[in-house]
């Protein structure tokens, strides 16, 4: 009987413990990327650096991520609707005739262009380099893919060329694998939960 009492009271704890973890939410978890080391650097900006290499200097002291502002968020989710509706998109093999090529776009450029213009465009409003960070990931098609992340005080949201809405990064269906580092434009960093955001956001 006493055995019995104890088989159900410990039955009854991982139950408990169970629950509790199937109810934290994404948000709560992942409302921020958690970035490890520095990693490597794609080929695709490191040439882009050689082009416009006052563009990959900018370094910084660690900082908390902003708080943004209702105008501050009507001009983020502009300015990613415009760059989506002017830029056509294309591969660089089309477009240059080679691949790996990131360039500011004239009215046509693949996912790491559209990166570029959007987060040029948010510079000039006044949001700082150290926030807006181009991040590589893997669409669920295994494919690679550039989107821009925005850093804020609410969590980290994606700018994506195939999606007009802004969207938190946890919401996405991506694998989250590097982004610039907030202290130096021209090193990169690891991505450490970029692959179970998907457990939570299920929820």
């Amino acid at each position: 009987m006493v055995v019995q009492s104890i088989r159900g009271l410990v039955v009854a704890c991982v139950a408990i413990f169970a629950s509790t973890t199937i109810a934290v939410t994404a948000p709560a978890q992942n409302a921020s990327m958690v970035t490890g080391g520095v990693t490597s650097q794609p080929i695709g900006h490191y040439e882009f650096c050689q082009r416009h290499p006052d563009e990959c200097k900018i370094r910084t002291r660690p900082a908390a991520a902003p708080r943004i502002t209702e105008y501050g968020w009507t001009l983020v989710r502009k300015i990613n609707m415009e760059v989506n509706k002017a830029i056509t998109p294309m591969t660089d093999q089309e477009i240059y005739g080679r691949d790996e090529y990131w360039e500011y776009p004239v009215d046509a450029g693949d996912c790491e262009d559209f990166v570029l213009l959007k987060r040029r465009k948010l510079m000039e409003q006044g949001f700082s380099a150290s926030d807006l960070l181009i991040t590589v990931v893997r669409k669920p098609d295994g494919e690679g893919h550039a989107v821009l992340t925005l850093r804020t005080s609410e969590g980290d949201f994606v700018l994506d060329n195939l999606e007009n809405d802004v969207k938190p990064w946890y919401e996405t269906h991506y694998t989250f694998l590097k982004r610039q580092a907030t202290f130096d434009t021209g090193r990169w960093v690891t991505i450490e939960n970029g692959k179970d955001v998907m457990v939570g956001a299920l929820q």
